[in-house]
């Protein structure tokens, strides 16, 4: 997803202040080299391997078309009202799709936000486990309504603490996932059952997130060229039962969620999971007097 992210970036900007084009969408210029016709590549390939392209193809289809895919554009406000709450945009937004998870299905889950470890040699994520005991109190104490605002965003920002102390630790090495992944790899070299580990790597994400950064390069300005803000991509759901959640912080006003489920369980539902992320958010901003 990042490498796609950066290819958009530089085709934009490719596209922006290098090439121009004609009203007929073809390139402005002289062909100066001309390009040797294409060749129709001759492949041989026997039955058996036939076979296994075509069933692959009808898997690859079948999981297709089960996935439920909404993307959303929230523009209601973005990262510069969530940094006027004095709060981390990404706690403001992982707070949000908690409160959002609850509403929709009356209970919490285990929820995966990927943070890098670029701080590391070959360093690649880490898993942030942003359902915890303080995002839970304040999600109860929104719906809750004896609790009052000031109860709640003291709640919060406790919440939002422990939040950003989890992605620190999981970008410096502190994380628990890799660790018991790696546990998991010594176990099976060495032939050791662990029921421990066993049971804890089988807990299904329910709630899988992740942030994508909108600019991978700084050669164009989106505050010149708003019309070129991506909304980038996203991802499926980790469980059958869950949510795949991708959100991209696109300036200071905007954010783009990309929504999947799977049609084939009747428990979820991208749209309206969108609208439960929408009132969520604005649920939060409530707290505060802006």
């Amino acid at each position: 997803m990042l490498y796609f992210s950066h290819f958009m970036n530089e085709l934009k900007f490719t596209c922006v202040y290098t090439f121009s084009y004609g009203e007929d969408g073809h390139c402005i210029g002289e062909v100066k080299i001309q390009p040797p016709n294409p060749i129709r590549l001759q492949w041989e390939i026997s039955e058996q391997c036939c076979n296994i392209i075509e069933n692959s193809l009808q898997v690859a289809n079948n999981l297709l078309e089960d996935v439920d895919l909404h993307v959303l554009m929230h523009n209601a406000f973005g990262k510069g009202l969530m940094k006027r709450c004095k709060m981390s945009p990404d706690a403001y937004i992982q707070m949000g799709l908690q409160l959002a998870y609850f509403r929709d299905a009356g209970k919490f889950c285990l929820t995966y936000e990927a943070s890098m470890t670029r701080l590391y040699r070959e360093g690649r994520t880490e898993t942030v486990r942003s359902c915890t005991v303080d995002s839970c109190n304040f999600v109860r104490a929104m719906c809750d309504k004896s609790k009052t605002k000031e109860e709640k965003k003291a709640l919060l920002s406790k919440a939002t603490d422990s939040h950003q102390q989890g992605y620190r630790d999981a970008m410096t090495g502190k994380g628990i996932d890799r660790h018991l992944f790696c546990l998991y790899v010594v176990s099976k070299y060495l032939g050791v059952d662990s029921p421990f580990l066993k049971e804890v790597l089988s807990e299904p994400w329910r709630l899988s997130t992740s942030q994508t950064p909108h600019q991978q390069t700084d050669k164009l300005d989106l505050v010149k060229y708003p019309q070129h803000i991506s909304g980038g991509g996203g991802f499926g759901p980790v469980a059958d039962d869950g949510y795949g959640v991708s959100y991209v912080v696109a300036g200071e006003d905007n954010i783009f969620f990309h929504i999947s489920c799977k049609k084939s369980f009747s428990g979820t539902n991208s749209f309206k999971f969108g609208k439960r992320i929408t009132q969520s958010l604005s649920d939060i901003k409530d707290l505060f007097d802006l």
